[in-house]
């Protein structure tokens, strides 16, 4: 049995599943239990469901499939920037992540593209996106000072800057033939990645170029895209989607 589609994330037709460790195709298998999809590289996953535009029907779609997973935003969004790309992996039943993008500009930066990743751990969708195993960041990572703070819920959360390989050959995320996107195309080139806890879940936050990270300054906060009603009708969407 085939994991089930879920409708509104993509153009009519059926959507197919990705895996979120590599963003490469994966299929049902009999063998494998229904929340589960099958990567020639990586084996069962659960499925990455991510729609080739971003659009407001898509990201309302997310937030009735991912319900107890929130969809972070930069909330309020700034002036100028739009909604790029959206993501959830697992079944109805079991949702293991979510991702969403946004793009804009800074006077000191020109053009910003920031991702947020929240990811139940082992599942491996932001450390993909960062060039790291599916396991999550080292821990002796969390042994030095946080290098930034956000706010979301009313609370803070503290964020380490990750340390990015500085050549390709050195990242341990092999590519998948046929990906959608390659999110390891320019690893260790011109980005900023950082990561924290959220009620026990891992929160990445990827920022490009690298010099955009000052705008994880102390005005930053994640707000649920489930809890802002109305409010997400004012939302600009921009397409296609950054490579990640």
């Amino acid at each position: 049995m085939s994991p089930t589609v879920p409708e509104g994330l993509g153009p009519p037709g059926p959507l197919s599943p990705s895996c979120p460790r590599c963003a490469g195709p994966a299929t049902a298998g009999e063998d494998l239990p229904v929340e589960l999809v099958d990567c020639a590289t990586h084996g069962p996953v659960p499925p990455l469901w991510r729609p080739d535009t971003a659009s407001y029907d898509a990201l309302v779609a997310q937030l009735a499939r991912a319900t107890g997973l929130p969809t972070y935003l930069p909330w309020p969004l700034r002036p100028g920037w739009s909604l790029t790309d959206l993501g959830v992996v697992g079944a109805e039943s079991d949702v293991r992540a979510t991702m969403s993008g946004c793009t804009g500009a800074s006077d000191l930066d020109g053009a910003v593209d920031l991702l947020v990743v929240v990811e139940e751990p082992g599942t491996g969708l932001g450390a993909a996106r960062a060039g790291l195993p599916h396991d999550g960041p080292p821990p002796a990572l969390f042994e030095e000072s946080p290098q930034a703070r956000v706010r979301t819920g009313g609370h803070d959360v503290r964020l380490w800057a990750v340390p990015l390989p500085e050549d390709r050959s050195e990242v341990v995320v092999p590519d998948s033939p046929g990906a959608l996107f390659d999110p390891l195309a320019d690893v260790g080139l011109d980005r900023s990645v950082l990561v924290g806890e959220v009620r026990g879940r891992w929160l990445w936050l990827l920022v490009r170029p690298a010099s955009a990270l000052l705008l994880l300054g102390g005005d930053l906060q994640l707000g649920d895209a489930a809890d802002l009603g109305a409010s997400l009708l004012e939302v600009s969407f921009a397409h296609p989607p950054p490579r990640w």
